[in-house]
């Protein structure tokens, strides 16, 4: 019997988009994220690939036995589907997947899906239920909308950038956050135009954009700058506006303390640090002084702190409930016993064999979410060629 506690394997009808397709001519990071995830939901996700090389991504490394990493990661559980949308025939082939469809999607270079046919007005004249998602770098119109919009220029020019790294070097971050925040918007936006469809019968165009997706994330330090006058100094591991918050000092290593409030202050300094006297000090009393003094406070933490072991200090810091983290690398993190004991891992199919994957992030009660196969180039081309009518679709796709 399946209880709360074990949700049971993906069945199609129990998958919260079963029976909805998605058609995407996609590429690189943003667009294939927001797809896979609906592909994990259970929708049919259609990829259109190029005939000679398909998603360049499938070309970034070969890092998964030959395969490349960032496709291994972003599209997994779809259909490829390779075509010349150079050629008439090619453009009609993707119109008849689309008249099918509940959801197209695309992030090709600005104004290359009108020329090809396939912008909204166009699709929805005769499928008004359609939902069209055009994603895009820097948005529909502006001065920047033909710029080249890879995720580090766009960290660039929304100023993420500048307030990422150390007081004397700017940095990017780890991942590709641009396109990570447009691909999200993009999957809340596709559902949230799903549940109106429901109501009201209407599809829906969207427009996500990477640096309207990163500006929205940018809110504290916009408003700082437009209220206080001020850039947000970078911090490294620390906090602009909060301290203690950073990475400290032990007698084997380092660790991360957050205090998010002054009353976390206080148990830090009193119950784990064993300085109470720090705790009514006006000094230090209030977070706005804290700040003000950050460094003062980040060298009294640190110099308590440096006369702990990592491990009782962690242990410390749990029982007393202040927020604290040791630093993984990436093998840390693969390792790590929070996946390990919540059984997170999972194995996935492909072309060269079974890779290990997680769990999407999204953990439903009654069901586990899809986790289908990384498609070849141009898999599963013949069969759906064989749903748009026959051979003689076979012999006009080339």
């Amino acid at each position: 019997m399946v209880t709360d506690a074990e949700p049971q394997a993906a069945r199609a009808d129990d998958l919260p988009l079963t029976g909805l397709t998605v058609v995407a001519l996609e590429q690189a990071v943003a667009a294939p994220l927001a797809t896979r995830h609906l592909a994990d939901l259970g929708a049919r996700v259609i990829k259109i690939e190029r005939e000679d090389e398909g998603d360049f991504a499938r070309h970034y490394d070969a890092a998964v036995d030959g395969l490349a990493s960032h496709f291994v990661w972003l599209n997994r559980g779809k259909e490829s589907f390779t075509v010349d949308l150079k050629t008439p025939r090619g453009q009609d082939l993707v119109r008849r997947l689309i008249a099918r469809a509940d959801v197209f999607l695309q992030n090709l270079a600005p104004g290359a899906a009108d020329r090809l046919g396939l912008d909204a007005d166009t699709l929805r004249a005769d499928h008004p239920g359609l939902i069209v998602v055009n994603m895009s770098g820097y948005g529909t119109d502006g001065p920047m909308r033909d710029h080249k919009a890879y995720d580090m220029l766009v960290q660039a020019e929304t100023g993420l950038i500048s307030v990422t790294g150390t007081a004397d070097t700017m940095a990017k971050t780890g991942v590709p956050t641009a396109d990570i925040a447009a691909g999200m918007y993009a999957l809340t936006s596709v559902l949230s135009a799903l549940v109106r469809r429901g109501v009201s019968g209407r599809g829906a165009r969207i427009d996500v954009s990477m640096f309207d997706a990163v500006v929205e994330w940018m809110g504290h330090p916009m408003y700082i700058r437009m209220h206080a006058g001020r850039q947000i100094p970078r911090c490294g591991l620390g906090h602009a506006a909060i301290v203690p918050y950073d990475g400290y000092p032990t007698a084997d290593g380092e660790i991360l303390i957050g205090v998010q409030n002054d009353r976390g202050w206080r148990t830090l300094v009193t119950d784990v640090l064993a300085a109470p006297e720090l705790a009514d000090d006006p000094r230090y009393a209030t977070n706005i002084e804290r700040v003000a003094r950050r460094a003062e406070v980040d060298g009294l933490v640190a110099d308590r702190t440096r006369t702990f072991t990592t491990a009782d200090l962690d242990a410390k810091l749990a029982a007393a409930g202040i927020p604290a983290a040791q630093i993984r690398d990436v093998g840390g993190v693969v390792d790590h016993p929070q996946l390990a004991e919540r059984d997170r891992w999972r194995t996935v199919d492909t072309e060269i064999g079974p890779i290990r994957a997680v769990l999407p992030p999204m953990t439903f009660d009654d069901v586990e979410l899809r986790m289908g196969a990384v498609p070849a180039l141009g898999e599963h081309t013949a069969a759906i060629l064989a749903e748009l009518g026959g051979a003689e679709l076979g012999e006009q796709a080339g």
